[in-house]
């Protein structure tokens, strides 16, 4: 087998004679039966994007002079409950505390983590409550200038495989999985996962994405700290950490759901070609990738598709037909939409996720977007089922990936 060092890339690198390519433009090669051979590839950019439930933040915030309190009980941002510690910052003015992107406000349970780290980030001021062991309230605001600390840390990121849902009865299931509660018998689908483009597909064993691993997070550098919970060899996840402080807010936001607030994230990772293995693995497309298909209310499989079926040629954001809006005096989709990207007849397309749901869901059919559908046999019956809602974003991926090849050409990322 032929090998390579990551010095021999480097090197490449420095002399501007390397190949890079992006998971994307890598794909759309062996697509046309045009794929570069093993030693005509140095590096492939891959990325994901989705819904992460297991993000969170450390935080360090003063809230008051220093002396004025004994100790936080209870803290608030934007209403969103974090938890106090594991530091007790004694008469400081300032509070630790772990705040996850699943907490939910206590005045709206549409917004929570995720919309707060997304507020942060586009420079905010953000409201503060903390309920002291004496029993005081302490009212106060901070931005990002004034947050000490916020590292993010992702417990379970980036699976390899995840799984498709639809709702087999005829009663509508309120789920994590869905924007809204999703409609029976099998007359919607939602997904999560980017398929071919994802890091973990491109790097199955694992030779490259392992402790220490270097990688964007939410356009900011992170590292892989290791395999995240719930994660299995044969369904390995990430668990992941980067500054709050240094990432982008275009990549990471607030996605609500059936059951709440949710938090999406993009990641990044490069895969090294070090030898003809790594390459192998980098060669995976889309219908090579099962989807699994189960029931959203008792999450029990019952299917299989692929993930060409998922995402197929098919729109990445829609389009609005402001005439077909303009008639309409009460939106049916501003509610729904899980990103609050739908508001005064428009589409913000900084905040849109291409999720599909607002197609799907437009009274007046002003909305288009091609999400495509999937013909499955379920109970001894067929289905053709519309796929109305994506909990992953390729757009973004896609977005990261040549950020970073961008970067490593510029020795800004070094491997």
């Amino acid at each position: 087998m032929q090998e390579r060092t990551i010095e021999n890339i480097n090197k490449k690198i420095k002399e501007r004679n390397d190949n890079i390519y992006t998971a994307e433009e890598f794909k759309k090669l062996i697509e046309d039966d045009d794929a570069p051979a093993f030693d005509e590839v140095d590096v492939v950019t891959t990325g994901t994007c989705g819904v992460m439930s297991g993000t969170s933040v450390v935080f360090n915030i003063i809230v008051a002079e220093q002396g004025s309190f004994m100790r936080a009980k209870n803290i608030y941002m934007n209403g969103v409950p974090g938890n106090v510690g594991p530091c007790p910052n004694e008469r400081l003015g300032s509070v630790d505390l772990i705040l996850n992107g699943t907490s939910k406000s206590l005045e709206n349970p549409s917004y929570g983590g995720g919309f707060l780290f997304k507020d942060i980030l586009e420079g905010k001021e953000i409201d503060i409550m903390v309920e002291t062991l004496e029993g005081d309230i302490i009212e106060s605001t901070t931005s990002i200038d004034d947050i000490q600390t916020a590292q993010l840390f992702g417990t379970r990121m980036a699976f390899k495989n995840y799984t498709a849902f639809t709702n087999p009865s005829s009663n509508p299931v309120s789920s994590i999985f869905c924007g809204i509660p999703l409609e029976g018998p099998c007359t919607g689908l939602t997904f999560s996962g980017c398929g071919a483009l994802n890091p973990l597909q491109n790097d199955s064993n694992q030779n490259v994405i392992k402790f220490g691993a270097k990688i964007l997070l939410n356009g900011a550098e992170g590292l892989v700290i290791g395999n995240g919970t719930r994660s299995a060899p044969e369904k390995p996840n990430l668990m992941l950490t980067g500054n709050l402080k240094d990432m982008d807010s275009s990549y990471i936001g607030g996605f609500k759901t059936g059951e709440g607030g949710e938090v999406y994230d993009t990641v990044a990772v490069p895969i090294p070609v070090l030898n003809e293995e790594i390459y192998n693995n980098l060669l995976i497309e889309n219908r090579d990738i099962p989807l699994t298909v189960s029931d959203i209310d008792g999450r029990f499989p019952i299917t299989e598709m692929t993930y060409e079926d998922a995402w197929g040629d098919y729109d990445l954001r829609p389009r609005l037909k402001r005439t077909k809006c303009d008639k309409c005096n009460n939106c049916s989709v501003e509610d729904i939409c899980p990103t609050n990207a739908i508001y005064d007849k428009k589409i913000d397309l900084y905040r849109c996720f291409g999720c599909g749901l607002c197609a799907h869901y437009c009274r007046n059919k002003a909305i288009k977007m091609r999400t495509g559908s999937v013909n499955l046999e379920i109970g001894g019956k067929e289905y053709d089922i519309p796929i109305v809602c994506r909990q992953s974003d390729v757009l973004r991926a896609n977005k990261l990936s040549l950020k970073l090849k961008k970067m490593i050409r510029n020795n800004e990322f070094s491997l």
